[in-house]
């Protein structure tokens, strides 16, 4: 399986929200976070991010073929922490080692250190995730509702 990740532009907003409505949407069904989930997210913000200078957004390719997506935000700054928000895979391709790897080519890319990320909390399998990259959490977390909270990670 060759992963591999081609930057994204502007000419690609609908198709990226169109893969990330696809990819959260079983989360924004499972805990009902209209205000955060990207499955709700307006393809103007999408638009937005993908004017940002600092914002780098990368399809995730298998084999040539499109499954999903990874923003990272760099601001290029030393010491500042580097972001990624959001990853996603498509449902079809999850549990094959595509985000690790995803994540991987961004530390090269982008450097090793200094990065920052979150996800929810109960999705043991995205935590076991971030943890294998050796990414620790902070000891902050951020209720969203009664049955979603955030957890914050750096590596």
């Amino acid at each position: 399986m060759k992963i591999d990740l081609i930057r994204a532009s502007l000419k690609d907003t609908k198709e990226i929200w169109e893969m990330q409505v696809k990819s959260f949407k079983n989360f924004l069904d499972k805990y009902q976070d209209f205000e955060t989930n990207p499955a709700n997210e307006s393809i103007s913000n999408v638009e937005m991010r993908l004017k940002q200078n600092f914002t780098f957004f990368y399809f995730i390719f298998v084999d040539n073929k499109k499954v999903g997506a990874i923003r990272v935000v760099d601001y290029k700054e030393r010491g500042r922490n580097k972001r990624i928000s959001p990853i996603f895979v498509l449902p079809e391709y999850r549990n094959k080692g595509i985000a690790q790897s995803a994540i991987k080519i961004c530390e090269e890319i982008h450097g090793n250190t200094n990065w920052e990320l979150s996800t929810i909390l109960q999705e043991k399998g995205n935590c076991y995730l971030y943890e294998k990259l050796g990414y620790h959490p902070i000891g902050k977390t951020q209720v969203i509702n009664d049955r979603l909270t955030l957890i914050f990670y750096e590596k």
